[in-house]
């Protein structure tokens, strides 16, 4: 018996009957089966039969999973640009929902970047949305192709709130261990021209930490590719007893010596990443494991950087006064 079927005995009759679920008109199907799957189980439905196969692709069923998923997704400019991919949602998912992996190359193959990048955003507290935004970075302007990769998301006056209170007596370290519980976060940055997508958050928090000059709470989503890693920061505020409030989100890219990435190589990079990184199930644990390697490999490099400085430093210092003491023993004893 086939996957689709199921065997079941008559009270009349001690013979078994099958059923076979291709009986069941295709409407019975996705809207009382199919329409009540997430989407990993959906794709697995898809991979038993030919006849659930197509079901599982019908496009309503991964626009109404893309949605719930992703609000932003929902804007109209969005909508329409999704319209025109391979599998149109299906395509968005199979390309935003799995985790990327990806070790850029050392010598990637510079092309033109499109006119432009679209960033779908949402921002999560215990698995719900509270904010949603898509924005669009023009990548063909000097200043995007020069300058270092930054990309914010709210206005500089702009401030979310968010249905998170801050206990009156609540600690510090509960404070940040309950961000980084309840808080998420996803960003999918989605390119017109080559009609790819990839999700450039951790979904989960891989540090949260009070920023030491403003005060301010600071909760970091990162995906690494070995020599950078796109790091997401969300900047909250609030008092004791009151709400909680995003100021800023911000994108960045930065490499291994914590400089960061210009734009044309960060789109090189994102690019490549889009097209040929590895898509695997999200893991956070994982996520936040690669994130602490990639900054204990940065301040490695920085304390090497700082040892060989200083090595300089006294290299050169040593050098100036053997010419010194040189001068000064021929100046007085030379004649």
């Amino acid at each position: 018996m086939d996957a689709t079927s199921f065997s079941y005995s008559s009270s009349s009759s001690s013979s078994p009957s099958s059923f076979n679920i291709t009986t069941l008109h295709p409407d019975i199907i996705q809207s009382h089966i199919l329409n009540r799957l997430d989407a990993p189980t959906l794709a697995s439905a898809s991979s038993t039969t030919l006849h659930l196969r197509r079901l599982c692709t019908d496009h309503h069923l991964w626009r109404n999973i893309c949605a719930a998923t992703w609000p932003s997704l929902n804007q109209p400019r969005v909508a329409a640009l999704i319209a025109t991919f391979p599998a149109a949602h299906r395509s968005v998912f199979s390309d935003s929902f799995p985790s990327i992996h990806h070790s850029p190359s050392l010598h990637p193959n510079p092309t033109r970047p499109p006119p432009e990048l679209v960033s779908a955003v949402d921002l999560y507290y215990k698995g719900k949305p509270v904010f949603s935004r898509v924005i669009t970075t023009e990548t063909h302007k000097g200043w995007f192709l020069s300058s270092p990769l930054w990309v914010d998301l709210l206005d500089p006056n702009e401030v979310v709130p968010t249905p998170l209170i801050f206990a009156k007596c609540e600690e510090e370290s509960s404070r940040l261990a309950h961000l980084e519980e309840n808080l998420g976060l996803s960003w999918i940055v989605i390119d017109p021209t080559g009609k790819r997508a990839a999700n450039l958050s951790s979904r989960r928090p891989v540090a949260a930490r009070r920023h030491w000059l403003t005060g301010d709470l600071e909760v970091l989503f990162a995906v690494t590719m070995e020599s950078v890693q796109c790091v997401i920061r969300v900047t909250c505020f609030g008092k004791a007893g009151g709400a909680m409030h995003v100021r800023e989100v911000g994108l960045m890219m930065e490499d291994t010596e914590g400089r960061h990435v210009i734009g044309r190589d960060s789109f090189v990079i994102l690019q490549d990443a889009m097209e040929n990184g590895e898509r695997r199930k999200p893991d956070p644990e994982e996520a936040k494991a690669r994130f602490e390697k990639f900054c204990r490999l940065k301040r490695d490099i920085r304390e090497r950087k700082v040892r060989r400085d200083n090595a300089m430093d006294m290299v050169a210092m040593l050098v100036s006064f053997t010419v010194f003491v040189s001068l000064f023993w021929f100046m007085v004893f030379g004649f």
